[in-house]
Parts: structure tokens; C-alpha cells; sequence
């Protein structure tokens, strides 16, 4: 290894440090911030736990053994105590532990949000790239007005409408739930993915059951990335495309698809990464409307329920693994950036 080499390498590893050290406070900040949120909240936790109808005693007991009496700073140490040790305590819409809870219902709305991701980015990416090539023609004005109905249109609008067209009136997909009821439990659960586990079992009525309930909802959800990505990915595109060294690879007389894709979109795939792994992370938080309207038992049907019942330590569990989801996603485009992008090696 040449000094060069080490210098950077060292270096890299320091700002991968320091990012850590930053994630870490995040982290914490995130969790102090839950804490109060969830004790300030006009929700009685005991309340939820023994219900309008107990005496006073009882709730009296309750509320001493959930250490509600004692100070909130003191609190909040006892909740981290247990944190640390991968306790979040139990939840009352399951009388299971939280992070049990967590793990049954995650895989759902991975498998939602992955073929989300994957709907979103295959398409978005190409349209934004050939709506920056084909600057203020119908194709780029088709591409813009698609982004400004997926920015705009509420979700569970769009999830409603096409429960009632494709479902309802067409017939062509599953309604609500992620498997129909005859096939429902017949796979064993290994990795949660439904689809995998068929897989795994060769079970191909269950696969193409559980396809025909995913592919709505995935739809819908991949429309609304599509928007983000297509919009960014033209925005990157048109600054590239201004450079001086795509005039440059014109004049030396490549073509129009050799200036495009191997010079202008080649430029922008470190700032996509960030735009996609971004856009991933919100849909797997940002699913439950879409889980709550076609009854897709997942993460943010979780959190839905957890909410409406007033069960706190399911509310900060959801929320301090979406704040880790986030934080993490942020942590690997940097790493991303700084192995691929050679300007911030500098």
C-alpha cells in the first residue's frame, strides 16, 4: 500500500468515525425526544392497561408498578436500562414483547416497500433521465405532470380508487389482506417475505396468491416514489447536461445515447443512491396509510393500532426503529459517496 493510499484510506475511516459519533447522537436525541413525547401525550398509558371500569386501587398499583411516581429524568434512565438490554417492553394490543411484535409484522411492509422501491426507481429513473434529454417536449411535460400528481394526490385516495377500479369493477388483483383466506398459514414462516417463503415451500398457488395481494398496493406506493425519483433524477440530469464536457463528447462525435447514459447519467448514480435508499426508507415508514386502507398487515398497521389504543411502548419502539431505519440509510450514502465519489476523497 503506497502512503497515498493509506492517507486515504485513514482518512476515510475518519469521517466514517465521525459520521458514526454523529449517528449515535442522533440516536439518542431521537430517543430522549420520544420519551417526553410519549409521557406528555394526553393518553393515559395505565388508563389503557386496566381499563375505564378498575377502581382506584388497582389503577394505583399499575401506575406504581409502571414507576410513573417517580421523576421523569429517573424514568427515562430505567427505560434506556432496559433498552439496552433489547427490552421495549410489552404491548398492550398483544400482551407480547414489543420487539417480538416488531419483528412478526416487519418483514410485510419490507416486501411492500421493496417492490414499491423497485416499481419507483425502474421507472422513475429512466423517465426523469429521458425528460432531461428531451428538455420541454411532450414527453418531458407528460414526465412533470406525472410528478406533480404523485407529490400531490393523497395516498389513500389513490388506494381507494384503485381498490374500487381494480379490484372491485375489473377484478384483476387481490382486495385487502396479503394472501387469500384459503391459503392463508399454509407456508411456513421463515423470513416473513411471503413471497420468499413460497418460494422455499414450492408452493406456487400461495407465490402468485400473495403476488396478486402485493401488486396493488405496490403499485400505488411505487407511483408515489416515482414522483420524488423521476423529479430528482431530471433536476441531476439538467445539470449535467449543461457541462462543458458533454459539449465537449459531442463535438468528438458520440452519439446522443453515448452522451446521455456513459458520460451525463453516469455523473449523477452517487447522488441517485441517496435519492433512492431516502426514498426507500420513507416508504417503509411512510406505508401506513396504504397498509391501513387495504388491511396489509404490516409495520404501519402496527403503529395505527398501537396509536388509536394508546399503547406507548409499541408507539416508541415503531418510532426509534423507523428514527434507526433513517439514520442508517443516511450512514450508508455517505460510505456510499465516500467509496464512489472520488471528489470527496480529497
Amino acid at each position: 500500500m503506497t502512503a497515498m493510499q493509506w492517507f486515504s484510506n485513514e482518512n476515510l475511516a475518519r469521517r466514517l468515525a465521525k459520521r458514526l459519533v454523529q449517528v449515535i447522537i442522533t440516536l439518542f436525541g431521537l430517543l430522549v425526544l420520544t420519551f417526553i413525547i410519549g409521557r406528555v401525550m394526553p393518553i393515559d398509558p395505565v388508563l389503557a392497561i386496566v381499563g375505564p371500569d378498575a377502581d382506584h386501587s388497582t389503577y394505583q398499583q399499575v401506575y406504581l408498578q409502571l414507576g410513573f411516581d417517580k421523576p421523569l429524568w429517573t424514568q427515562f434512565i430505567i427505560y434506556l436500562s432496559t433498552l439496552l438490554h433489547g427490552d421495549l417492553g410489552n404491548a398492550l394490543l398483544t400482551g407480547k414483547p414489543v420487539l417480538d411484535d416488531i419483528v412478526r409484522v416487519f418483514p410485510a411492509t419490507v416486501e411492500l416497500a421493496t417492490m414499491a422501491i423497485i416499481v419507483g426507481a425502474g421507472l422513475g429513473i429512466p423517465l426523469g433521465v429521458l425528460a432531461a434529454a428531451r428538455r420541454n417536449s411532450p414527453l418531458d411535460y407528460v414526465v412533470r405532470v406525472i410528478s406533480l400528481a404523485g407529490y400531490s394526490t393523497p395516498i389513500f385516495w389513490v388506494g381507494m380508487i384503485g381498490l374500487l377500479i381494480f379490484y372491485a369493477w375489473l377484478g384483476w388483483v387481490g382486495g385487502s389482506g396479503r394472501v387469500d383466506l384459503a391459503f392463508d398459514g399454509l407456508v411456513e414462516r421463515r423470513t416473513g417475505l411471503l413471497l420468499v417463503d413460497s418460494l422455499l415451500a414450492g408452493n406456487k398457488q400461495v407465490f402468485f396468491s400473495a403476488l396478486n395481494y402485493l401488486v396493488l398496493p405496490a403499485a400505488l406506493l411505487g407511483f408515489h416514489s416515482l414522483a420524488y425519483i423521476s423529479r430528482m433524477t431530471r433536476s441531476f440530469m439538467l445539470a449535467q447536461l449543461s457541462q462543458e464536457f458533454i459539449i465537449t463528447a459531442r463535438v468528438k462525435g458520440l452519439t446522443e445515447w453515448q452522451v446521455i447514459w456513459g458520460h451525463a447519467f453516469r455523473n449523477i448514480l452517487v447522488q441517485l443512491l441517496t435519492v433512492v435508499a431516502l426514498a426507500y426508507g420513507s416508504l417503509l415508514e411512510g406505508a401506513v396509510l396504504i397498509e391501513t386502507v387495504f388491511a396489509w398487515p404490516g409495520f404501519g398497521s402496527y403503529l395505527t393500532g398501537s396509536l388509536l389504543l394508546g399503547d406507548m411502548n409499541a408507539v416508541m419502539g415503531c418510532v426509534l426503529v423507523v428514527g434507526i431505519i433513517f439514520v442508517s440509510l443516511n450512514l450508508l450514502s455517505d460510505m456510499l459517496y465516500q467509496i464512489f465519489d472520488p471528489r470527496t476523497k480529497v
